[in-house]
C-alpha cells in the first residue's frame, strides 16, 4: 500500500515551491552573524552595498563591504542574533531587523534582500546601536 503512494508523493513535491521547505534567508543570516562569519554574509551581497555601521554610512563593493563588516565583527564579537521583524510577503523583496547581542553591546541589525534571478541578495545592510 505504501509503494502506491510513492509516485503520487513525488508528483505532488514537485508542485510545491522549494523555498517553503527551507528555513527563510532573513533565518540564514542572522545565524551567520551570530557566527561573525562575514566571508559568508558576503557571499549574499549584491554587487554594490549600501552599508551603514555605526553612522558611517556609504555604498561599498562587495569585498570593501565584507571588509568592513569583518572589522565590525572584530570589535564587536557577537553573542546571539535573533530575527525580531520580518517582511516576506513579496516573492521579490525580503526586510529583516535582527537583534544582535555582542561583547560590546547590543545593535539593531536592519538587512535589505531582492531578489535577482533565483537568488535573493543583499542590498542594504545597516548596523547600529540598539536603543
Amino acid at each position: 500500500m505504501i509503494r502506491s503512494f510513492f509516485p503520487v508523493l513525488i508528483l505532488l513535491t514537485h508542485f510545491f515551491d522549494p523555498e517553503l521547505f527551507q528555513g527563510d534567508i532573513v533565518d540564514n543570516i542572522a545565524q551567520l552573524f551570530k557566527s561573525a562569519n562575514a566571508k559568508e554574509i558576503s557571499k549574499n551581497f549584491a554587487p554594490a552595498v549600501e552599508l551603514s555601521v555605526n553612522d558611517n554610512e556609504d555604498s561599498y563593493s562587495k569585498a570593501q563591504a565584507e571588509q568592513i563588516l569583518r572589522d565590525f565583527f572584530v570589535k564587536s564579537p557577537p553573542v546571539s542574533s535573533t530575527v525580531v521583524h520580518l517582511i516576506n510577503t513579496n516573492p521579490n523583496y525580503r526586510f529583516g531587523v535582527l537583534s544582535l547581542a555582542t561583547r560590546g553591546g547590543k545593535y539593531r541589525v536592519a538587512v535589505t534582500l531582492k531578489k535577482t534571478g533565483n537568488t535573493f541578495f543583499i542590498t542594504e545592510l545597516r548596523i547600529e546601536p540598539d536603543k
